[in-house]
């Protein structure tokens, strides 16, 4: 009997997706650095399954049916190159090598541009959906040689999330890096709703005082109308939950987030970009500061905590502007998200399809939520949209809901207590519907100091001029500037 397709790496996610693929009629190899846990899954979860287990990278490939699909979920970086440089001898021209990691998009170019003139098919994919999703149904966002795609198309969309319709969450990004970059930009949103979520949480925690099982329910009913969503109802889980003692578990864990880097590249691509992904930065940042905990304790004690003015609003009321504000700047965070997809498809000469990848991101992953199939609307509506901001849909629900992001913003001020990324959203509004920033004036400066130039109002853009500010100076420039 030979595979339909091998995976090496069973670590949790590997094994689940070797289940998920088993369960929907697939044959799968198996093989891991660490032959013990091939036998050890074999004989456990894998047992009695259509699942084959290998010891070594050359028995590993010859268990695999031509032409051989072999998906690595091993750690990104340079244990991916060390494994494709095991198995990468062993295999023929057309044979098909998947990274399923957290790559960094740059990493799938390289190995593409490698592994292509050897007659090899390589794609970067990403998965969403952790454990669960992996066993159950992930988001998969595919990219890299589109020859390979009418191959491993059968396998992924058979185990990829569903919609209501049926609708697989999986379908071709584009060529490249193209799928890892996609999964990039989703776990950059990703950061920026669950740091929304969190400040929303400091807010009813600390301004309201508000009880785990009161802010529970009221996640809860956010979940039951447009906040419907993954991170929503799981935030309501965790409020609910209860330690040993029948305490709340929530109130005795460290306020210390870890990352795994993927929202920092996110932020990176942005200012090379040149896209103004300020909410996700924030977010990125966020958790920085929050590893900072012996320095913040120590601030505290040098210079006190802040003295923010007593809450003397309705608690009923702030409780719905709050819920309101975080339907204003989830909507803001996605519209900077896809200006960041939309830049890259410039930058690499890649026709991305939006409405599909909000499809992707439908079900099985992370962000799942009701919110994004608005999302594919707008795009189907107007696949030029140029800012999901400007569809009519989102420029009425962030119109409507932008008095309690203001609301929220200014009670978070005064308490002193830090909302960067609900501030953020905000100010990323109000200097996107702003005609005359005070650009101008940093413009003058540059010329001023560097003979960067600068375009006139009274002229056509696209002329430069530079002005001699002190008369000492000569008439020569340090060239145009970029914008």
């Amino acid at each position: 009997m030979k595979a339909d397709i091998g995976l090496i790496g069973l670590a949790v996610m590997g094994e689940n997706l070797v289940l998920n693929m088993e369960s929907h009629g697939f044959t799968v190899a198996v093989y891991n650095r660490t032959v013990e846990k091939v036998d050890a899954f074999v004989a456990g979860r894998g047992s009695g399954k259509h699942i084959l287990g290998a010891h070594s990278p050359k028995e590993f490939v010859a268990m695999l049916k031509k032409p051989r699909i072999v998906m690595l979920m091993v750690r990104a970086g340079s244990a991916v190159d060390d494994t494709i440089a095991q198995i990468e001898p062993l295999l023929e021209p057309g044979d098909i090598i998947i990274d399923g990691g957290n790559s960094n998009y740059q990493d799938t170019e390289r190995r593409l541009s490698m592994l292509e003139p050897k007659g090899l098919l390589y794609v970067g994919t990403g998965v969403s959906g952790g454990e669960e999703g992996a066993l159950s149904g992930p988001s998969i966002m595919p990219g890299g040689s589109e020859a390979a795609w009418q191959h491993i198309k059968p396998i992924f969309q058979a185990i990829a999330a569903k919609v209501d319709d049926g609708s697989p969450c999986c379908d071709w990004v584009g060529p490249g890096g193209a799928g890892h970059f996609v999964k990039m930009v989703h776990n950059g949103i990703e950061y920026g709703d669950m740091q929304l979520i969190a400040e929303v949480y400091h807010l009813m925690r600390s301004r309201l005082g508000m009880t785990p099982d009161e802010m529970a329910e009221v996640f809860d009913i956010w979940n039951q109308g447009e906040l419907d969503s993954y991170l929503i109802g799981i935030t309501r889980d965790i409020l609910r939950y209860k330690d040993e003692d029948g305490a709340p578990l929530i109130d005795k864990i460290l306020d210390t987030a870890g990352q795994k880097g993927t929202g920092k590249w996110t932020g990176i691509t942005a200012l090379d970009f040149s896209v103004p992904v300020t909410l996700i930065v924030e977010a990125v940042f966020a958790r920085c500061l929050s590893a900072m905990k012996d320095e913040r304790v120590r601030a505290v004690k040098i210079l006190g905590r802040p003295s923010g003015t007593a809450f003397e609003g309705s608690r009923r009321v702030f409780v719905d502007d709050l819920g309101k504000a975080l339907y204003a700047a989830k909507i803001i965070s996605y519209a900077q998200g896809f200006m960041l997809l939309r830049q890259a498809a410039v930058e690499y000469g890649w026709n991305l399809n939006y409405g599909s990848i909000a499809l992707m991101w439908r079900g099985g992953c992370i962000i799942r939520s009701r919110f994004l199939g608005r999302i594919k609307e707008a795009f189907d509506a107007d696949a030029s949209l140029s800012n999901l901001i400007f569809a009519p849909f989102f420029a009425e629900q962030v119109l409507k809901n932008e008095v309690a992001l203001r609301n929220v913003v200014q009670e978070a001020v005064a308490a002193g207590i830090p909302v960067p990324a609900l501030s953020s959203a905000l100010e990323w509004f109000d200097g996107l519907r702003t005609e005359q920033l005070p650009a101008n004036l940093l413009q003058a400066q540059r010329d001023y100091f560097g003979a960067h130039t600068y375009e006139r109002v009274d002229k056509p853009r696209g002329q430069f001029f530079h002005t001699n500010w002190t008369g000492h100076g000569g008439s020569t420039s340090a060239g145009t500037y970029v914008v």
